[in-house]
């Protein structure tokens, strides 16, 4: 079952005197993170709605301020903890996908329907997403999160990609 709450960024320390908080935000881009109206800590009884106030890029993260949160004390008590957003509420376009749920899916061939493996985790490099590979008895694959080699994501089936030869050597 798809979690209806995903992590969305991790707090790092408060920011002056009047509860902001900078983030490490985990969403693609800021602007995705910076849409966000509403975010959620998780707690001993569940998750805590928390709307925000304030939301700026900062040096290499992101400035916040939620309505819950008033000093640097309680920033400080919930320092390391992951803000959450409802999957309902984080802006995607058609083939975007949570990471989340690409986790596990098997990545099959695209054409012969050969399983190479079960995708183990996205790695971000940069100009594009790595899709890694864990395969049974071999090293792990990984393979470029590009239209040349990842040719359909069908969540309820698998991963099917292209390989070009030696890719999986």
């Amino acid at each position: 079952m798809k979690s209806e709450y995903l992590e969305c960024g991790q707090i790092m320390r408060a920011h002056g005197i009047a509860g902001a908080m900078v983030i490490n935000h985990l969403c693609d881009s800021y602007e995705v993170f910076e849409a966000l109206k509403r975010v959620y800590l998780k707690t001993k009884e569940g998750y805590l709605e928390c709307k925000v106030k304030k939301c700026t890029p900062y040096k290499t993260g992101t400035l916040i301020t939620l309505d819950k949160i008033a000093t640097p004390e309680e920033v400080t008590a919930i320092r390391l903890s992951y803000l959450y957003a409802k999957r309902e509420d984080i802006l995607k376009g058609e083939n975007d996908y949570f990471i989340v749920d690409l986790i596990g899916l098997p990545v099959k061939d695209a054409i012969t329907g050969e399983e190479y493996g079960v995708l183990a985790d996205v790695i971000n490099q940069g100009a594009q997403d790595l899709y890694q590979v864990k395969r049974e008895g071999k090293a792990d694959a990984y393979i470029p999160a590009i239209p040349e080699f990842v040719s359909k994501i069908a969540l309820d089936e698998a991963i099917y990609i292209t390989p070009i030869e030696g890719m999986l050597d």
